[in-house]
């Protein structure tokens, strides 16, 4: 891309936020509204209610790809409060719309699917969530915390009786875990009119504007077995070996620190018994980076090194996508409205939020695609995949507020 192009190309994006502004209300004007103080105050008095509620959402076992009957619930949850256009497509992803006037959209992103571990303690517990004092106890609840966020805060909006300019966009996505297909069929979807996309995760102590991309591979290696006696070389074991060894000596990592440019090797995995050579196995490879081009360089290099390997052994392999996690930056997002707005609204809501350019989540593909985009985040309990995992409630109510005042500010809505 030429400098003159580069600069064009920046000044529109620029002018596209400076234009967006002009629609939305400002957060001291808000927070002053006899109606939006109400509906903070609603919200934080259906703190039983959405505890009862990710009692049932988050009690539905949903590892990623299975999500279909959580987004049911989902949708008829969405109905109860008023939101319309109520529907669960085939990803499945769950949408309900609170319509604006100007065709336009602001989008909030929760996500449905869980952890295999999850639904493995779902099941072995046989047993829903329970309510114990601030927390919803139980495996399932910390992931679905979000989305009950995002109904309560819906509610709020309905009830409030206030009209947005554009449409506010609910939306449960599936296969967050697995390679964010959710969000990807959300943002084919919504791209063309979305002003923005916010990434719910939690009440806002951490705001991504940027993503950091994140490669994920099995790395599989065949060779002749055989028994000890009779085995020999060549060793899948040993091919595996010198691959990683060379693997984890590429430089991008070091001479790309500044860009979060990252290389790992986590699993090894082959064999079974003492005895016996094995004649598969395989390793993970975890490559990162906010630069493409340092990802698109290091896995190059990987399947040089493979390739090497091959030719010295005379064994194979083959390079499994597990998850492509896609990166993004754009151009004012740090300055834009959306990202000093959630900040202020975090400060608000008495959180000391932390800035980052280095987002992993859903926000990811409409980053990578060039949306404004933003996640907002924190702990929502604590020890998720475990059987003895949990949600706090306290939080849920706080990230539902963030959600309101987000709605009413960037989306632009007031009485009519």
């Amino acid at each position: 891309m030429s400098k003159d192009i580069k600069i064009f190309s920046i000044l529109c994006m620029l002018l596209f936020i400076n234009n967006a502004n002009a629609d939305e209300r400002p957060l001291n004007e808000v927070l002053e509204d006899k109606v939006v103080l109400k509906g903070l105050d609603d919200i934080a008095k259906m703190r039983y209610d959405a505890a009862n509620m990710l009692i049932n959402i988050g009690g539905i076992i949903s590892p990623s790809g299975k999500e279909h009957e959580r987004a049911k619930a989902v949708a008829d949850e969405m109905r109860k409060i008023g939101l319309v256009d109520v529907r669960v497509n085939a990803a499945p992803n769950v949408i309900g719309v609170i319509k604006g006037r100007s065709g336009k959209a602001l989008i909030f992103v929760s996500t449905l699917d869980d952890l295999k571990t999850v639904a493995e303690n779902q099941r072995a517990a046989g047993v829903p969530p329970y309510i114990d004092g601030n927390l919803v106890v139980g495996p399932g609840t910390n992931t679905s915390l979000t989305t009950v966020s995002l109904i309560t805060a819906a509610k709020a909006l309905i009830d409030s009786g206030l009209v947005p300019e554009h449409d506010i966009i609910f939306a449960g996505v599936s296969e967050e875990e697995t390679g964010l297909r959710g969000m990807k069929n959300l943002y084919a979807e919504y791209k063309d009119r979305a002003i923005a996309f916010v990434d719910v995760l939690g009440e806002g102590n951490s705001i991504s504007y940027g993503a950091l991309g994140i490669h994920w591979w099995k790395i599989h290696a065949f060779g002749p077995a055989g028994h000890t006696l009779r085995g020999g070389l060549p060793n899948i074991n040993q091919a595996i070996g010198r691959a990683i060894d060379r693997i984890l000596q590429i430089t991008e990592p070091q001479i790309y620190e500044d860009r979060r440019t990252r290389l790992n090797v986590a699993v090894v995995s082959s064999g079974a018994v003492f005895n016996h050579k094995p004649e598969t196995g395989w390793f993970s490879l975890d490559v990162r980076s906010l630069d493409q081009v340092h990802i698109d360089t290091m896995e190059a290099k990987v399947r040089n090194i493979l390739s090497e390997v091959t030719n010295e052994l005379g064994l194979k392999f083959e390079m499994e996508v597990i998850s492509i996690t896609p990166p993004g930056q754009i151009e004012g997002a740090l300055k834009s409205s959306l990202v000093q707005k959630s900040r202020k609204i975090s400060n608000y809501l008495g959180g000391t939020p932390r800035l980052s350019n280095a987002g992993s989540a859903n926000l990811n593909v409409s980053i990578a695609g060039g949306t404004l985009s933003i996640g907002i985040s924190s702990k929502r309990g604590g020890r998720r995949g475990f059987p003895d995992e949990w949600a706090n409630i306290p939080t849920m109510i706080r990230t539902a507020k963030n959600v309101f005042l987000t709605a009413i500010t960037i989306g632009n809505m007031e009485e009519l």
